[in-house]
């Protein structure tokens, strides 16, 4: 259909004589005012735009100046001249070269994991051995991707916290059955770890006394059951229960070990740990209600699987 109409505007100008044919051209350029004051704001064209204009224009010389609206006859001549190709068939590159993808990736991952502002990003760069980026550079990474460039003060919000940590952060709680031995009912605790990004659990084997060896042993085996392709624990949130005190806080000291730090949440702020708090509800209502618990010899975990 383009194609057609085309023709038909070739016909007309082909028949045409030098009046008609300016009024013509007086008619195209209102129509293109127009067309243009609805798009409210510049006009960006892509390469191959851009040297079809310049291929058409070219040959019309002085004349273009009345003709062109996209653009102003100057940036049109500067289009002219960008087309020239030196000697051996490189064409010439004008201004810095673009800084390199993998630099601009970088930047991006420590803006938004960390919110640090351009100067500490810039140290960060330095200390992967990347010293060729200047700190304008780094601003201008950032606004082109709508980031703020100085840091985030301020108390962030707790759902802000979440987001930022959401592949390496989990949380833990204890889920406590009664359960009947032969000196009576005790009390069974297990440890409940959950990833609220994905909601991949693990509930450790249950103990009438959770002691420090207890703790080490729990801690291990939740490393162990991190599948390949998640991220390792960084944070992990846990409330203020004294049975984490037990062995001196042997519990905190073993996530130490292995990289993750713990985040002790303010006391009765359940909502806080509310994904954790609702799977051992659910574990409760939906298992554990139904039938009495001999003993803690198997594990509570295995009613997970």
């Amino acid at each position: 259909m383009a194609s057609n109409s085309i023709l038909r505007l070739f016909r007309v100008l082909a028949g045409a004589s030098q009046c008609d044919l300016r009024q013509q051209v007086q008619f195209l350029n209102a129509e293109n005012e127009m067309l243009r004051a609805k798009f409210g704001g510049p006009i960006r064209v892509t390469a191959r735009e851009r040297s079809r204009l310049v291929r058409l224009g070219k040959p019309l010389g002085p004349a273009i100046r009345e003709l062109i609206t996209i653009v102003s006859p100057r940036t049109f001549a500067r289009w002219i001249k960008g087309t020239k190709q030196p000697r051996g068939g490189k064409a010439l590159r004008r201004g810095r070269p673009r800084t390199a993808t993998e630099i601009r990736r970088i930047v991006l991952r420590i803006a938004k994991e960390t919110g640090f502002g351009y100067t500490r990003i810039l140290g960060e760069l330095k200390k992967l051995g990347i010293r060729n980026v200047s700190r304008s550079t780094v601003v201008n990474i950032l606004r082109e991707n709508g980031l703020p460039t100085g840091p985030q003060r301020g108390e962030a919000t707790w759902a802000e916290f979440l987001k930022r940590h959401a592949k390496t952060l989990w949380a833990c709680d204890f889920l406590t059955t009664r359960v009947l031995t032969p000196k009576g009912l005790r009390h069974a605790f297990s440890l409940v770890f959950i990833h609220p990004s994905t909601r991949r659990a693990h509930v450790s084997t249950s103990t009438t006394n959770p002691d420090a060896e207890r703790f080490t042993t729990t801690v291990q085996r939740f490393i162990e059951s991190i599948l390949a392709g998640m991220a390792r624990p960084r944070i992990l949130l846990r409330d203020r229960d004294g049975k984490f005190r037990t062995g001196a806080g042997r519990f905190d000291r073993a996530l130490v070990q292995t990289g993750i730090n713990t985040v002790q949440l303010p006391r009765r702020s359940p909502n806080l740990n509310a994904y954790v708090e609702r799977l051992i509800q659910s574990i409760e209502l939906e298992c554990l209600d139904h039938f009495i618990v001999l003993g803690s010899a198997k594990p509570i975990g295995r009613l997970m699987r």
